[in-house]
């Protein structure tokens, strides 16, 4: 049975201020829904302010919605203190998009992988775990003594997402993890990702203005745009014929991505 996480109809505004002035408020979200479940990879693009950054909040727990309901396999996902969290936690793991600043400086990559198992109170052989997650992002043993000054953009990247396979998730929400990298690490980042999707089963949302990235990695994409969804479907037929404005625009962006995009995916 597959896992799901699902956000139905999510709505959140902010006030809105101007200088010593209340202003109604903005809406951040309006109407999302989405469904990410495991084996699935679903992009989701946009500009800046499109509200990509509330969306991600919002389904990491982090931040209420105003309207609508986050579900994980139809259990109701609420922020609250972190006891009532760890189950979440376990299922749905993180990936930031600059893993330099969310590597805490002062551990070594032991430390590092170690900590979301105390934090999630996830018990048994702590070590295998560790040296089962470095495996899987293809990183040597030897680099558990070494701290994040002492490793490469690419290798702390992959740390980053080890970190977030330790507590053997099956949702991974990944917010713009090749951004940054230069031509060879994006490519091994996103065979990486696309192994744990597709070879280990894991779901996927992967939040990227890479447009190309998404065209090789996704089979679903959803385009976000002052807070509503304006056009989803499959990549292909997203990038080959985009139905919106929104969409046009960020597609002619890249020429040549509409053509033979997705002819491989499921």
């Amino acid at each position: 049975m597959k896992a799901v996480l699902s956000a139905g109809n999510l709505g959140l505004s902010y006030p809105g201020r101007r200088l010593l002035k209340q202003r109604p408020a903005r809406p951040a979200l309006q109407d999302v829904s989405l469904r990410i479940a495991t084996g699935d990879s679903v992009g989701l693009v946009g500009g800046s302010g499109a509200g990509k950054s509330t969306l991600l909040r919002i389904l990491l727990a982090l931040e209420k919605p105003d309207a609508g309901t986050v579900t994980f396999n139809d259990t109701p996902v609420v922020p609250g203190p972190a006891s009532s969290l760890r189950w979440y936690r376990r299922a749905v793991q993180y990936i930031p998009q600059n893993p330099a600043a969310s590597l805490d400086p002062g551990m070594n990559v032991e430390r590092l992988l170690l900590e979301p198992l105390r934090q999630l109170r996830i018990n048994g052989d702590h070590r295998r775990m560790i040296l089962d997650a470095l495996q899987r992002v293809d990183l040597d043993r030897g680099l558990l003594a070494r701290r994040p000054s002492e490793l490469s953009g690419g290798q702390k990247q992959r740390v980053a997402i080890a970190r977030a396979l330790v507590p053997a998730p099956t949702i991974l929400l990944a917010d713009e993890p090749v951004s940054g990298l230069d031509l060879p690490l994006r490519n091994s980042v996103l065979a990486l990702l696309e192994q744990l999707v597709h070879r280990d089963g894991l779901g996927l949302l992967f939040v990227s203005h890479d447009l190309a990235a998404i065209a090789r990695l996704c089979s679903q994409t959803l385009v976000l745009s002052g807070g509503s969804i304006v056009e989803q479907g499959p990549t292909a037929a997203v990038y080959a014929n985009p139905q919106t404005r929104e969409a046009r625009e960020l597609v002619t962006s890249i020429p040549g991505l509409g053509r033979d995009v997705g002819q491989d995916k499921p």
